[in-house]
């Protein structure tokens, strides 16, 4: 207390809580602790909220078949089990699920887009959202809709109506692993402790995804969907080239127009059943169903302890729908439900949290990260936001503890390697770091990047490093103070990226001071430098021939 007269200025309990700590004092029988004033909510209060984040994000699935719209409230939260300042997903809120539409073509190679977008304006309408309301969220284009020849055009128009942060991307590979998610499959392996195979069964394709204790460890796609074919009356409507092969394969010759009966349309459904137990069963598969697939072949089906099933048709395998809308999907989806209780897939069935939804809830949560509080950021308002950077992620083992000219060397040959000029090119450099936080390691870090990327910072140009750690601070203190590196500069620590990620940087959250990172996977343009996994369009029509192509979508 202090013993002089001088008059202190008056303040109050939020002068506490936001760190106002000047000097004050409290007249005689004040009490110092304020325990008669109400704190209010938990939520309220900064401390937590520091600890706590939420994020409204959004999952706009555009696919062969349907297109639908989920808003969520996600909640993050800064794990208490350590010092560490990774954040991560402990609940997640459906606010809004919209009916799910048929997707919209204007003819066989374009969607319509303007009957799209009024399915996405409806379902905000309705959802009472503003797209300035959205902090996070994806649009995915798959199957066939992917091959449409507007698809990049229109997944960007709808990402920048849906709002700012809101990232276009597309592909099998992503939209298997979103479903895996969406499904509940990764959470029960998670929870089981072993190995799940979902099976997610759109209009167009069937996306594979592997769960391992949680992680999946693998994805592929080959092209069986249950509205391949759609009939109405007792005639085609829609035929896909891949539904038009699938029929031949059984004897059936259909073209538009073309009258097939419901035994017709059984026994094409059948035989797509047998294909799917085939491409899980079988190995090495059959050529007929190798010629099937998307992607490269998967190559690890051992000691899977369940099977679930999700997308349209797995609506039909789990029992929970029987309308049947003139396609294939009814009855592929009961032959599959006999099949897998038969056990002629090796594994029991589970029943799946989400079928029709997966891959739009995967797309509203499990797309975002949210960087830790320890992050250095030099002027948020220039390095900030940022959308579509690309991920570098150097083969680096930092536990070996690498000389400077070793880092560099890894830096510059991962720029080399995805044929980017390391003197002008803004990438998102990505380190694992998973050792203690030694002084010389980080230093030794710090003096690799600079080396590599001398031309670049002499330009001026700012700096982007993600870390899979907690050294974001040090490490940015390093080069400001020690260094003396004047570039701006963006290191997030508590981030976990791969090569061939692509990032959206959200702007900074207060009182959190965290950066919501969404990753994507996959864009729409085709890169010879892309990920070896590819992706593989079949049934291209050309004159009366079809042949099969192959490219990579990174």
């Amino acid at each position: 207390m202090s013993n002089n007269n001088t008059k202190l200025p008056s303040h109050t309990v939020d002068d506490h809580m936001f760190g106002d700590f000047y000097a004050h004092e409290h007249e005689g029988d004040s009490d110092h602790d304020h325990d008669d004033m109400d704190p209010g909510p938990l939520e309220d209060n900064p401390i937590w909220q520091r600890d706590n984040v939420a994020l409204t994000s959004v999952g706009i699935d555009i696919g062969s078949a349907g297109t639908q719209v989920i808003f969520s409230n996600i909640h993050l939260q800064r794990k208490s089990d350590s010092l560490a300042s990774r954040y991560i997903i402990v609940d997640r809120k459906t606010v809004y699920e919209s009916p799910v539409s048929f997707t919209p073509y204007s003819d066989e190679v374009t969607i319509d887009g303007a009957a799209l977008g009024v399915i996405i304006d409806d379902a905000y309408h309705s959802a009472g959202i503003r797209p300035r309301d959205i902090d996070t969220g994806v649009v995915i284009l798959t199957g066939e809709a992917l091959r449409r020849e507007n698809a990049a055009a229109i997944a960007q128009v709808i990402s920048e109506k849906g709002g700012d942060f809101v990232t276009a991307t597309a592909g099998n590979h992503m939209e298997a692993m979103l479903a895996a998610y969406g499904s509940g499959a990764a959470k029960a392996s998670h929870d089981q402790k072993c190995r799940i195979l979902n099976i997610d069964i759109g209009g167009g394709t069937t996306k594979l995804a592997l769960a391992d204790c949680g992680q999946i460890v693998w994805t592929a796609a080959f092209h069986i969907g249950g509205r391949l074919i759609a009939t109405e009356n007792g005639l085609v409507t829609r035929l896909d080239p891949a539904g038009a092969h699938h029929a031949r394969q059984v004897g059936i010759d259909l073209s538009v127009g073309a009258p097939i009966d419901a035994l017709g349309m059984a026994k094409i459904s059948t035989h797509l059943a047998k294909l799917i137990v085939g491409a899980v069963t079988l190995t090495p598969p059959t050529d007929e169903i190798r010629r099937l697939f998307l992607t490269d072949l998967p190559t690890d089906f051992n000691d899977i302890k369940g099977i679930m099933f999700s997308g349209g048709v797995g609506e039909y395998v789990a029992r929970r729908e029987e309308r049947d809308f003139g396609d294939l999907g009814k009855v592929l989806g009961h032959e599959l439900r006999r099949r897998v209780d038969n056990g002629d897939l090796n594994a029991p069935f589970l029943a799946a949290a989400a079928c029709m939804r997966a891959t739009a809830l995967g797309a509203s949560e499990y797309s975002v990260q949210l960087s830790g509080q320890t992050s250095t950021i030099t002027a948020p308002g220039t390095v900030l936001p940022r959308r579509s950077m690309q991920v570098l992620k150097p083969n680096l083992d930092l536990s070996t503890h690498p000389s400077t000219r070793e880092i560099a060397q890894s830096i510059l040959h991962h720029f080399e390697a995805f044929d980017l000029d390391p003197e002008t090119a803004e990438v998102a450099l990505a380190f694992e770091f998973h050792v203690a936080p030694e002084y010389r390691l980080i230093r030794t870090l710090a003096d690799g990047i600079v080396s590599a990327l001398g031309k670049y910072l002499a330009s001026g140009r700012s700096l982007y490093v993600m870390i899979d750690g907690d050294i974001a601070q040090t490490l940015g203190g390093i080069l400001q103070d020690e260094i003396s590196l004047s570039n701006e500069l963006l290191i997030l620590d508590g981030i976990s990226l791969r090569d061939f990620d692509y990032i959206d940087l959200g702007k900074v959250r207060l009182p959190s001071f965290t950066v919501p990172v969404t990753i994507k996977s996959l864009l729409f343009s085709e890169d010879p430098n892309g990920p070896q996994r590819q992706e593989r369009i079949h049934f291209h029509e050309h004159g009366s021939e079809q042949h099969t192509h192959s490219h990579k979508h990174v």
